[in-house]
């Protein structure tokens, strides 16, 4: 094979390691977190694994079951590690096992994933929240863990810098194994507490897959799935809180998109150019059912932003859209920067362009928007929209350049191209 055959190969097994983590990587850790009961371990282990698949998959290929091959391979490195710290005994005495499990990691590792993943999966989402860390703190290491986020995409989706989130991540880290933090589901009164920032990370894994921050995809599907699979385990757990509801309905309601949200080439589409009937019903009955549950039980941030969603779902065309509505349900929401700029989407189709780039304008000084790729982007379309073209091309320039999504950007200097 030639250089260039190597190098092409090199970097299609790349790209296949890639895949593999961000899809797998929340369950290889969650399992490992059950076998060693500390997650910082669990995600070095994990990380070693990954180490081990960029050497060996060039040579081997990529295995049917990426995620048993991870977690074998991280399950070997545990036992060796607890090998050196001669507590072998004790680690397979805790896991109900007997010594013959080292000598056959392969054999187990698909039986393993396939023992109640869901659980393990909520359990490191609750134990990542735990009270001892900042909400920060729990926010970006679930992030990480569960979304298979870099710190880069985190610092993105939370208009942070990547060395704050680093930080956070390993201290975080570090306190759930000083204060010996078990891996569990919480129940009676330590419940309440955990759970508001379990739904603010369940619902940034579901932006991440709605709108991946970086990356060749403009949407990554399995994300919000994952998002959604956690949130109706939520609902279950805490039938009477409204806000699991409302986060459910508007997961629902946004992912009932997905598949009209790209182009077969996967470029993005405006939800103003989207082919409504390839929306999903079921998916919009469902969340539209969430909806009715969660305000009957009172109301909230996701609740109201499930109700702006379902002013979309419920309008058979553009045209048809409740923009002023949706306008004021923004009005409810708790005021923020990215809640005026949404607000002012909503106000440019009531009111007109101008009277929305009244709301952008003053958000132009505000530092947390200051490398926020949606602001000059939804500045120039509203420029375009008043025929002040050059100053538009300006504006979509500066997003194209911000944004680290390279459908995204491609997308953007396309619209260049058309003014």
């Amino acid at each position: 094979m030639s250089r260039s055959g190597r190098d092409l190969a090199t970097a299609e097994i790349a790209r296949a390691v890639d895949a593999a983590w961000r899809a797998e990587s929340a369950r290889v850790i969650a399992t490992l977190a059950r076998m060693v009961h500390d997650i910082g371990l669990a995600e070095e282990l994990a990380q070693d694994a990954l180490v081990s698949a960029l050497e060996q998959w060039p040579s081997t290929g990529v295995p049917d079951n990426p995620g048993a091959w991870l977690t074998a391979v991280a399950k070997r490195r545990a036992i060796d590690q607890f090998r050196r710290q001669e507590t072998l005994q004790r680690k397979v005495s805790e896991l109900g096992r007997d010594t013959d499990f080292a000598e056959s990691f392969e054999e187990h590792a698909v039986a393993d994933l396939d023992d109640d993943i869901r659980d393990d999966v909520l359990k490191l989402i609750f134990t990542a929240c735990h009270p001892v860390l900042s909400q920060e703190a729990r926010v970006a290491l679930t992030l990480k863990m569960i979304g298979g986020l870099t710190t880069e995409e985190i610092a993105r989706a939370y208009l942070s810098t990547e060395p704050t989130i680093a930080q956070r991540i390993v201290r975080a880290k570090k306190t759930l194994a000083q204060k010996q933090i078990p891996f569990e589901i919480p129940s009676g009164d330590e419940l309440g507490p955990r759970f508001a920032s379990v739904l603010e990370v369940v619902y940034a894994i579901f932006n991440e897959g709605y709108s991946a921050t970086s990356g060749d995809s403009w949407t990554r599907p399995t994300l919000c799935g994952e998002a959604l699979r956690l949130g109706h385990v939520l609902s279950g757990l805490a039938p009477g809180e409204a806000e699991v509801h409302g986060l459910v309905a508007l997961m629902e309601i946004q992912a009932s998109r997905l598949r009209a949200r790209t182009d077969p080439s996967g470029k993005p589409i405006v939800l103003l150019n989207q082919d409504r009937t390839l929306w999903d019903v079921r998916a919009i009955r469902r969340g539209l059912s969430s909806l009715e549950r969660a305000e009957s039980l009172g109301s909230g941030p996701y609740t109201l932003q499930a109700a702006i969603a379902a002013c979309h779902a419920r309008a058979g065309a553009p045209e048809q859209t409740d923009w002023a509505r949706i306008a004021a349900l923004y009005e409810q929401l708790p005021s923020s920067p990215v809640v005026e700029l949404n607000r002012a989407v909503a106000v440019s189709m009531a009111q007109g362009p101008q009277a929305a780039l009244d709301i952008l304008d003053p958000l132009l000084n505000e530092p947390s928007l200051k490398d926020y790729h949606l602001l000059p982007a939804v500045r120039g379309d509203l420029l375009a929209r008043l025929g002040r073209n050059d100053l538009a091309k300006v504006e979509l320039a500066r997003a194209a350049e911000m944004t680290r999504n390279a459908t995204e950007r491609e997308f953007l200097l396309q619209r260049i191209a058309t003014l």
